[in-house]
Protein backbone atom coordinates (compact mmCIF):
# COMPACT_ATOMS: atom_id res chain seq x y z
CA UNK A 1 0.00 0.00 0.00
CA UNK A 2 1.48 3.23 -0.82
CA UNK A 3 2.21 6.38 1.48
CA UNK A 4 -0.88 8.42 -0.34
CA UNK A 5 -3.08 5.39 -0.36
CA UNK A 6 -2.82 5.25 3.85
CA UNK A 7 -3.21 8.83 4.35
CA UNK A 8 -6.22 8.86 2.05
CA UNK A 9 -7.41 5.85 3.92
CA UNK A 10 -7.01 7.75 7.06
CA UNK A 11 -8.60 10.79 6.12
CA UNK A 12 -11.78 8.98 5.30
CA UNK A 13 -11.34 7.10 8.19
CA UNK A 14 -10.94 10.14 10.95
CA UNK A 15 -13.69 11.86 9.13
CA UNK A 16 -16.20 9.56 9.97
CA UNK A 17 -16.11 10.65 12.97
CA UNK A 18 -17.03 13.93 12.20
CA UNK A 19 -20.44 13.09 11.18
CA UNK A 20 -22.90 13.65 13.50
CA UNK A 21 -24.67 10.25 15.02
CA UNK A 22 -28.40 11.09 13.20
CA UNK A 23 -26.23 10.27 10.15
CA UNK A 24 -26.64 6.67 11.03
CA UNK A 25 -29.85 6.59 12.68
CA UNK A 26 -32.03 3.59 11.78
CA UNK A 27 -34.52 3.85 9.33
CA UNK A 28 -38.07 2.17 10.23
CA UNK A 29 -40.73 1.37 7.56
CA UNK A 30 -44.15 0.84 7.94
CA UNK A 31 -46.14 -0.93 4.39
CA UNK A 32 -44.85 1.87 1.91
CA UNK A 33 -43.64 4.37 4.14
CA UNK A 34 -40.16 5.17 5.38
CA UNK A 35 -38.95 6.98 8.30
CA UNK A 36 -35.34 8.22 7.52
CA UNK A 37 -33.03 9.74 9.90
CA UNK A 38 -35.43 10.16 13.30
CA UNK A 39 -33.84 12.25 15.45
CA UNK A 40 -34.67 14.89 18.42
CA UNK A 41 -32.18 17.27 20.25
CA UNK A 42 -30.80 17.26 24.25
CA UNK A 43 -33.16 18.99 26.33
CA UNK A 44 -31.03 20.99 29.12
CA UNK A 45 -32.48 20.01 33.24
CA UNK A 46 -36.29 21.12 33.19
CA UNK A 47 -37.13 22.05 29.46
CA UNK A 48 -40.95 21.04 29.16
CA UNK A 49 -40.32 20.53 25.33
CA UNK A 50 -38.74 18.74 22.39
CA UNK A 51 -38.97 18.45 18.90
CA UNK A 52 -38.39 15.45 16.65
CA UNK A 53 -37.19 15.19 12.91
CA UNK A 54 -37.11 13.02 10.26
CA UNK A 55 -37.31 12.10 6.45
CA UNK A 56 -40.75 10.35 5.55
CA UNK A 57 -41.21 8.30 2.03
CA UNK A 58 -43.85 7.48 0.82
CA UNK A 59 -42.81 5.07 -1.61
CA UNK A 60 -46.67 3.55 -2.83
CA UNK A 61 -48.70 4.76 -5.26
CA UNK A 62 -51.22 6.31 -2.48
CA UNK A 63 -51.05 9.35 -0.27
CA UNK A 64 -51.06 8.38 3.65
CA UNK A 65 -51.14 11.03 6.26
CA UNK A 66 -49.52 11.25 8.83
CA UNK A 67 -52.20 11.91 11.89
CA UNK A 68 -50.27 12.05 15.15
CA UNK A 69 -48.12 10.10 17.68
CA UNK A 70 -46.87 9.38 21.06
CA UNK A 71 -43.88 9.42 22.92
CA UNK A 72 -42.91 7.65 26.34
CA UNK A 73 -40.97 10.68 27.36
CA UNK A 74 -43.60 13.22 26.53
CA UNK A 75 -47.02 13.62 27.92
CA UNK A 76 -48.38 15.27 24.69
CA UNK A 77 -47.31 14.73 21.13
CA UNK A 78 -48.57 16.88 18.19
CA UNK A 79 -47.64 17.74 14.39
CA UNK A 80 -46.86 21.45 14.45
CA UNK A 81 -45.74 23.67 11.73
CA UNK A 82 -43.28 26.97 12.12
CA UNK A 83 -43.44 29.59 9.73
CA UNK A 84 -42.34 32.97 9.17
CA UNK A 85 -44.78 35.89 8.88
CA UNK A 86 -43.15 39.12 8.46
CA UNK A 87 -41.28 39.52 11.59
CA UNK A 88 -43.18 36.89 13.85
CA UNK A 89 -42.58 33.23 13.62
CA UNK A 90 -45.98 31.91 14.11
CA UNK A 91 -45.88 27.57 14.88
CA UNK A 92 -49.56 26.06 14.73
CA UNK A 93 -50.18 22.32 15.29
CA UNK A 94 -51.52 20.65 12.61
CA UNK A 95 -55.20 19.59 13.37
CA UNK A 96 -56.00 17.37 9.99
CA UNK A 97 -52.52 15.52 9.94
CA UNK A 98 -49.95 15.71 7.64
CA UNK A 99 -50.05 14.75 3.59
CA UNK A 100 -47.19 12.12 3.01
CA UNK A 101 -47.90 12.70 -1.06
CA UNK A 102 -47.67 9.46 -3.10
CA UNK A 103 -44.29 8.52 -4.42
CA UNK A 104 -43.16 11.58 -2.20
CA UNK A 105 -41.48 12.60 1.04
CA UNK A 106 -41.81 15.07 3.27
CA UNK A 107 -39.14 16.42 5.58
CA UNK A 108 -39.63 17.23 9.71
CA UNK A 109 -36.81 19.76 10.23
CA UNK A 110 -36.16 22.66 12.38
CA UNK A 111 -38.06 25.85 11.53
CA UNK A 112 -40.40 23.91 9.19
CA UNK A 113 -42.92 20.70 10.11
CA UNK A 114 -41.68 18.72 12.97
CA UNK A 115 -42.91 16.46 15.69
CA UNK A 116 -43.54 18.61 19.13
CA UNK A 117 -43.03 16.62 22.40
CA UNK A 118 -44.71 18.87 25.34
CA UNK A 119 -44.69 18.01 29.11
CA UNK A 120 -41.45 15.69 29.12
CA UNK A 121 -40.93 13.33 31.67
CA UNK A 122 -37.51 13.68 31.75
CA UNK A 123 -34.18 15.33 30.09
CA UNK A 124 -33.09 13.81 26.82
CA UNK A 125 -29.48 13.27 27.06
CA UNK A 126 -27.21 13.27 23.85
CA UNK A 127 -25.99 9.79 22.74
CA UNK A 128 -28.70 8.07 23.62
CA UNK A 129 -32.13 6.94 21.97
CA UNK A 130 -35.70 7.74 22.83
CA UNK A 131 -38.80 6.20 21.53
CA UNK A 132 -42.13 7.23 19.96
CA UNK A 133 -44.58 6.28 17.38
CA UNK A 134 -45.57 7.94 14.39
CA UNK A 135 -49.39 6.75 13.39
CA UNK A 136 -50.44 7.04 9.79
CA UNK A 137 -54.07 6.98 8.25
CA UNK A 138 -53.64 4.45 6.20
CA UNK A 139 -50.83 2.42 7.49
CA UNK A 140 -51.17 2.21 11.29
CA UNK A 141 -48.52 3.16 13.58
CA UNK A 142 -44.89 2.24 13.63
CA UNK A 143 -42.80 2.71 16.69
CA UNK A 144 -39.28 4.65 15.87
CA UNK A 145 -35.73 5.03 17.87
CA UNK A 146 -34.69 8.51 17.56
CA UNK A 147 -31.22 9.38 17.97
CA UNK A 148 -30.95 11.58 20.49
CA UNK A 149 -28.26 14.52 19.22
CA UNK A 150 -26.46 17.25 21.16
CA UNK A 151 -28.03 20.51 21.50
CA UNK A 152 -25.57 22.14 19.16
CA UNK A 153 -24.71 26.02 19.61
CA UNK A 154 -27.06 26.85 16.02
CA UNK A 155 -30.22 25.76 17.48
CA UNK A 156 -32.80 24.84 20.41
CA UNK A 157 -36.41 24.10 19.54
CA UNK A 158 -38.14 27.55 19.28
CA UNK A 159 -35.34 29.85 18.92
CA UNK A 160 -35.23 32.26 16.27
CA UNK A 161 -32.40 33.08 14.00
CA UNK A 162 -33.03 36.90 14.37
CA UNK A 163 -32.28 38.51 18.19
CA UNK A 164 -36.03 40.09 19.60
CA UNK A 165 -38.09 38.61 17.11
CA UNK A 166 -41.51 37.62 17.89
CA UNK A 167 -42.80 33.70 18.12
CA UNK A 168 -46.93 32.99 18.12
CA UNK A 169 -47.44 29.60 19.34
CA UNK A 170 -51.79 29.11 18.26
CA UNK A 171 -53.27 32.59 19.77
CA UNK A 172 -50.12 33.27 22.05
CA UNK A 173 -47.19 35.16 21.27
CA UNK A 174 -43.77 34.92 22.94
CA UNK A 175 -41.33 37.43 22.65
CA UNK A 176 -38.07 35.43 21.71
CA UNK A 177 -34.71 36.46 22.56
CA UNK A 178 -32.76 33.62 21.70
CA UNK A 179 -29.20 34.30 19.28
CA UNK A 180 -28.94 31.14 17.41
CA UNK A 181 -29.35 30.24 14.23
CA UNK A 182 -31.53 27.53 12.92
CA UNK A 183 -29.91 24.66 11.19
CA UNK A 184 -31.34 20.78 10.92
Amino acid sequence: MSLRTLYLASCVSLSMLLVPPAAFSEDFTIGKLTIANPHTRATPPGARTAAGYAIIRNNGDTADRLTGGSAGFAEITEIHEMSMHGDVMKMRQLEDGLEIPAGGEVTLKSGGLHMMYMQLKKQLIPGEQATATFTFEHAGEVQVKMDIVPISGNHAHGSMNQKKKEMKHGESTMKSDHSTASNQ
